[in-house]
């Protein structure tokens, strides 16, 4: 997934370190979210929605319906500013690589959009399902599975300690990577 080059949303500035808007972009964002909800709800439908995704990111058909239904968790048929809101930074951290930092910063969030069934537990599929907005691999899938499913249920579903247990394992391994790299540039 990438965003279009010269869309809004290029312009504007993820934290790298939380995650986060800045309060002018955030104020910029409540303007644009305003010229999209065109029917003055303070909502956006699954047609402007799509229609926003469509014109800003590469996503197919398939998966901005799969991440409307995640965002849409009251089943209303629309999403507010506050789940926009996540998205956005969720597709500006996917941008910038910042994935595990954003899973680890917001893993409460993230924990509860992924639980679409409010069991307090997130399955292998649903996983499947929305690891094209997380940037997971289908190797780091597994591995998700075997080295966090520690509860021992042996039906492969994470609760909220081993998502957090992964986040931060996931931000120990990116940082690692991040070193190693940059002590190869040296050598060089």
């Amino acid at each position: 997934m990438k965003l279009k080059e010269g869309s809004f949303l290029w312009y504007l500035y993820l934290d790298k370190i939380y995650c986060l808007l800045s309060v002018r972009n955030v104020k910029a964002l409540v303007e644009y979210f305003h010229l999209l909800d065109v029917h003055r709800k303070n909502t956006l439908n699954d047609v402007l929605f799509y229609h926003f995704l469509h014109h800003v990111t590469d996503l197919k058909k398939p998966q901005i319906k799969i991440v409307f239904d995640m965002l849409d968790w009251s089943a209303a048929g629309e999403i507010g500013f506050d789940q926009f809101y996540m998205l956005v930074c969720l597709l500006l951290a996917h941008q910038n690589h910042l994935e595990g930092q954003f899973m680890y910063r917001h893993s409460r969030p993230i924990f509860d959009l992924l639980d679409v069934d409010g069991e307090m537990r997130i399955g292998e599929s649903t996983f499947q399902t929305f690891r094209f907005l997380l940037n997971i691999k289908r190797h780091d899938l597994r591995e998700l599975y075997q080295d966090f499913d520690i509860t021992g249920d042996r039906q492969k579903r994470l609760n909220y300690k081993e998502f957090k247990l992964y986040t931060i394992f996931s931000i120990d391994k990116s940082l690692k990577r991040q070193k190693a790299a940059k002590e190869k540039e040296k050598e060089k």
